[in-house]
């Protein structure tokens, strides 16, 4: 491991050099970061997973940069430029900035004004005008004048090109320049001409400025959607060029003669034609790359609280994918998920048969002894739940509304038609419907996370960037939740740690093929599922009803016989040991501690003994709108009961049953200032919330949760 490396990633993340090299270390075996963050907390000094992840995320750039260091290397010295001072430099950077910028002047370029004046012969003129030590430029420039260089204006035109490029690639001039750009920068848009009213949803930046480094994310990615869409025109620039300009004049202009002239010319053009673009650029990608940090963290935050909400459990389920015109489409289903029915009811216009639905619906929940009714919050959502309570049951069921983002992109997915062949999109996404009130984590992970709509401006960000991140938040929230060995999907196992798809598949075909598994030590017969792929997914995986009760517990196979010694100890077996709390509270723990098993991974197996086979997630709770349905039925000064569906760095939107979620801004979240809306909700809350403000005409109600 170099050691330049683990110091720059201590300094840079705030953690010990020892625990890097031991995280990098395991990784290197083939840990995951769940693996790593649950199971090897002595090695690691106890870091959690988003420590771990950034460890494995920074080590990654440093690779880049390495790999970038040695491209440069070669490429200088394949011109046969390199010298020891350049070697020097550009081994001794860690910047990709300053790497950059020491490369510039031998970076391999297509033409430019200076190239093609440097072939016509003109770069003696412009080092002489650069010395400015000339009074007679004309008449050195006559001595330049061919057949391609006709007059001694074309000659000093060339001359002032070399030049212009000289300082744009001067890493003095440039450092100066991003100093302005940093501490003075300003980010400027302006309305296309002629775009008024096809622009106006970004009519707040038709005119407009700021800092930009007090931009925050949300409005960068607005105005660069605005720009790539046509109606906007985005600039960053200092506040004060003239000033830059100046300081420019100050670091290149030596003299006072008719030379020094020609410099500043050439200063003035390399500012405006090369050096501000080549910084606006530098610091877009830069505002860019932390907008979209910004925005992959909210959605990362947000996909994490919507996979672990709350699950209903194993209960028989009504579900329902409310609609107008083609009707409502209602499966029934099992504890496991299973279909057992499907139907279709018409309760609305235009083909209003409301009495028959209820009729259907009330001996549907009698007939398949359904236990709750799951609707999706769509079209006809309210509606349909209307329907649903006014049905006189012998024996209610609850009702949910669930959201219903994305099921239409499961239901005529790949994953849907192999689990479905034989029904359509319409039945497919019922069960999905469904299937998400039971248990939303093993359902959503079969759909792309940026079709749940959780985020903001997903689309616009770093899609790969985007892709590991999303993919390493479902792994977490899966690996956190433990996964039924016996009931799981492929899609569901394919996240556990150290499976993957093919031995996802491989698991459901010996589950398919050979029954249920009794014990976890039966997954090693798994074909292909070799030793250090069961040390990854063992832990994370459980097992109901095993003959072994410590297999459906986050405890690892790998300290079951620590475990054993205690019940041992005890004189107890270790079903006794797990029912029997005042003998675990007896226990020293310090006496089991030895090389390979310490405190932290100790204590982890006492906590998990409370509480085996817990679900972290808790239990879906019912909710019920107000009786609003419309904005028409809206009035400022109401309050009304709602559901968080989306937190933003700019507030969070709250159903409240009309079919337009209303924003609560930041600023009327909470009585005391917050830096972020996730401080005061979460996804899938139950809040109260006011009427501020209601717009009929742009579809948007503005609430507060202030004093509710």
């Amino acid at each position: 491991m170099n050691p330049k490396h683990l110091q720059l990633l201590s300094d840079t993340l705030g953690i010990r050099q020892k625990q890097i090299e031991t995280t990098l270390a395991l990784f290197e075996e083939g840990g995951t970061i769940p693996f790593i963050a649950r199971y090897r907390k002595e090695a690691t000094g106890s870091l959690d997973e988003v420590q771990i992840g950034d460890i494995q995320s920074q080590y990654k750039k440093l690779q880049e940069l390495e790999k970038r260091r040695e491209a440069v290397l070669k490429s200088i010295e394949e011109q046969g430029k390199m010298t020891d001072d350049l070697r020097t430099r550009i081994v001794g950077t860690y910047n990709m900035t300053e790497l950059e910028d020491i490369y510039l002047p031998y970076k391999q370029k297509r033409k430019t004004r200076a190239s093609i004046a440097r072939e016509k012969g003109l770069e003696p003129l412009a080092v002489e005008i650069f010395t400015q030590k000339r009074h007679d430029v004309d008449a050195l420039a006559a001595k330049f004048i061919t057949d391609a260089v006709p007059t001694v204006a074309d000659a000093l035109a060339g001359a002032r090109d070399i030049i212009a490029e000289t300082i744009n690639e001067d890493e003095k001039a440039r450092n100066l320049v991003r100093r302005f750009f940093e501490r003075e920068g300003m980010i400027t848009s302006k309305l296309v001409k002629g775009k008024e009213t096809e622009g106006i949803k970004y009519k707040d930046y038709f005119e407009f400025s700021e800092p930009l480094r007090n931009c925050p994310s949300h409005r960068i990615l607005a105005m660069r959607r605005g720009e790539e869409e046509g109606f906007l025109r985005l600039n960053i620039a200092p506040k004060d060029e003239q000033f830059v300009l100046k300081k420019l004049d100050d670091t290149f202009l030596i003299a006072d003669n008719s030379s020094t002239d020609e410099v500043q010319t050439a200063i003035d053009d390399c500012y405006n034609r090369l050096l501000a673009p080549s910084i606006e650029t530098e610091f877009r990608n830069t505002a860019k790359d932390k907008a979209d940090a910004e925005a992959i963290r909210v959605f990362v935050d947000n996909l994490k609280q919507l996979l672990l909400s709350a699950p209903l459990g194993q209960r028989r389920v009504l579900g329902i994918d409310p609609g107008f015109r083609t009707g409502c489409k209602v499966v029934c289903l099992d504890e496991s998920g299973t279909l057992l029915f499907n139907t279709t009811i018409y309760p609305h216009p235009p083909q209003l048969q409301e009495a028959d639905a209820k009729e259907k619906i009330k001996n549907l929940v009698e007939k398949y002894n359904i236990q709750a009714i799951s609707i999706g919050n769509g079209t006809a959502g309210r509606e349909t739940e209307t329907v649903c309570r006014s049905i006189k049951f012998n024996h209610p069921p609850p009702i949910f509304v669930v959201s219903e983002a994305g099921a239409s992109i499961y239901s005529a997915s790949d994953v849907a038609r192999e689990e479905f062949p034989d029904h359509d999109v319409t039945v497919r996404g019922s069960v999905s419907i469904g299937r998400r009130l039971m248990d939303p984590l093993a359902e959503l992970v079969k759909i792309d996370p940026k079709s749940i709509g959780v985020g903001q401006y997903q689309h616009d960000v770093n899609q790969t960037a985007l892709k590991e991140s999303l993919d390493r938040t479902v792994e977490s929230a899966v690996n956190l939740v433990g996964i039924n060995l016996n009931t799981a999907s492929k899609h569901l196992l394919t996240y556990v740690s150290g499976l993957g798809p093919s031995l996802a598949q491989a698991v459901v075909k010996f589950r398919t093929e050979n029954g249920l598994f009794k014990s976890r030590t039966q997954l090693k017969k798994v074909p292909r599922l070799g030793d250090k792929a069961f040390e990854q997914c063992a832990g994370f995986l459980r097992i109901r009803e095993a003959e072994n009760p410590l297999d459906n517990t986050a405890v690892h196979p790998e300290s079951y016989a620590v475990v054993e010694k205690m019940a041992k100890d005890a004189g107890i077996s270790v079903k006794e040991l797990i029912k029997t709390g005042d003998v675990r509270r007896q226990i020293n723990l310090q006496k089991y501690v030895s090389e390979t098993v310490g405190l932290p991974t100790l204590t982890d197996i006492m906590k998990e003994l409370d509480k085996p086979g817990l679900d972290p997630r808790g239990e879906a709770k019912a909710f019920t709108f107000a009786d609003v349905h419309t904005l028409d039925d809206l009035k400022v000064g109401m309050s009304l009961p709602g559901i968080v569906t989306n937190i933003t760095n700019f507030g969070a939107f709250v159903d409240i049953g009309v079919k337009q979620d209303g924003l609560v801004h930041i600023s009327q979240m909470s009585n005391r200032f917050i830096k972020s809306p996730s401080e005061v909700v979460k996804l899938q809350q139950h809040v109260e919330v006011r009427i501020i403000e209601v717009d009929i005409l742009r579809k948007r109600v503005m609430l507060s949760m202030k004093d509710v």
